[in-house]
């Protein structure tokens, strides 16, 4: 009988360096809090490692010099304009010093009143009050001071990344728009610097008489100058290392976590599943910011991982199809239309509020959620029960 439903368990762990063992890293930490903390490992568990330390165990960096001689590589040193990038000081902003290093002039346009992902510098009220349409204005820098003024402050940080990223290199000019296709009357160069919707903002690039058009993760998808690299996602998902170096998005994922699952399973016989997490897809509700600016929640998982959720909702038999019974019977009657519930209940309204997302997506978010952003020391993460129900004995 089971009392308790899913457990989610922050594993502290060793601080990784390069080189270091991860997998035997992580299996000692996870045995060793069990025996410590009480708690038995069992099959069916879900083991989340972060791809920071994957990437940081495997010296997968970048340093500003390496990344500025990619970009000169692929623009031919020349102008060129860089398109949604997101305000980041962590994820970005090196970036950007790097390409400003590889070209001429760079024009870098921002969207408003927000990046992809939520960090906004006016607001929505703020454009409505000044009459503007988002949809077709477009401003130079003084053109944008002029409507909305100097008060573009982050909500959060306190930082105006219009002067910051203007900050990080003498040759950089502010334009805003969000319309991919305005930077080209700047320049026919464009790297688009957006995230989940980089493919179409490519492709309209391109038809509207782009020349060089590349994405971000086309830079660094292989070494330069002996730089780390990542073949499917090149300078996507990288954050700040240090002032010159960034961290890339990890390699090889699918051998770490293969290996992993084998390592737990000939240390302590149990079948558990594993997989690689970055940001949760989660979004704030106050500050509007989606976290995901990672290309996905997973690069890698174990096969176990693979589909989604096939779920019933429980309140909906409680409520209406068994409203007459209760107690032992209600019991007995919601796990067996549980057990046999059909294989697919796509388009069933008994499943109506369930939201089927991606099991790594959902189980992405948990672990980004327990392992924190700060200095719980917790890389790994420990789920129990994720795959049992109602029904199970």
């Amino acid at each position: 009988m089971h009392f308790t439903g899913v457990t989610s368990r922050g594993i502290i762990c060793p601080i990784f360096r390069q080189g270091d063992n991860l997998v035997e890293e992580i299996v000692k930490s996870i045995v060793d809090a069990s025996k410590n903390e009480g708690f038995e490992i069992k099959n069916k568990s879900v083991i989340g490692v972060t791809e920071a330390v994957v990437a940081r165990t495997q010296g997968n960096y970048a340093t500003c010099s390496q990344i500025a001689a990619d970009i000169k590589a692929k623009f031919g040193g020349e102008d060129m304009g860089i398109v949604f990038p997101i305000l980041s000081r962590n994820r970005f902003a090196i970036l950007l010093r790097s390409i400003a290093m590889g070209c001429k002039k760079l024009y870098v346009q921002l969207s408003y009143p927000s990046d992809e992902v939520g960090n906004s510098f006016i607001t929505l009220d703020a454009i409505d009050e000044k009459g503007v349409n988002p949809y077709s204005d477009s401003f130079t820098e003084e053109e944008f001071r002029k409507v909305f003024g100097f008060d573009t402050k982050h909500t959060f940080t306190g930082v105006d990344y219009i002067d910051y990223y203007k900050s990080l290199g003498d040759n950089i000019e502010i334009i805003f728009s969000n319309d991919p296709r305005y930077i080209l009357n700047y320049t026919k160069n464009v790297l688009n610097c957006d995230i989940h919707s980089r493919f179409r903002t490519q492709r309209l690039l391109k038809a509207a008489g782009g020349e060089r058009v590349f994405r971000m993760d086309e830079i660094l998808t292989e070494s330069v100058d002996g730089s780390g690299y990542n073949e499917k996602y090149g300078l996507l998902g990288s954050n700040k290392a240090t002032e010159d170096k960034v961290k890339l998005f990890p390699r090889d994922c699918q051998t770490f976590v293969d290996a992993l699952q084998a390592e737990m399973k000939k240390v302590t016989g149990k079948d558990v599943e594993c997989m690689v997490y970055g940001d949760g897809g989660f979004k704030d509700p106050v500050g509007g910011i989606w976290e995901l600016a990672d290309p996905v929640v997973s690069p890698a998982f174990t096969p176990g991982l693979i589909g989604k959720p096939n779920e019933l909702k429980m309140k909906y038999f409680a409520d209406n199809d068994l409203s007459d019974l209760s107690g032992d019977e209600l019991k007995k009657a919601m796990k067996e239309l549980i057990k046999t519930k059909d294989g697919d209940l796509i388009g069933n309204m008994q499943s109506q509020g369930t939201t089927p997302r991606q099991l790594t997506d959902l189980l992405g978010s948990l672990c980004d959620l327990t392992s924190g952003s700060g200095d719980r020391g917790t890389p790994v993460i420990l789920i129990e029960g994720y795959f049992d129900n109602y029904a199970t004995e």
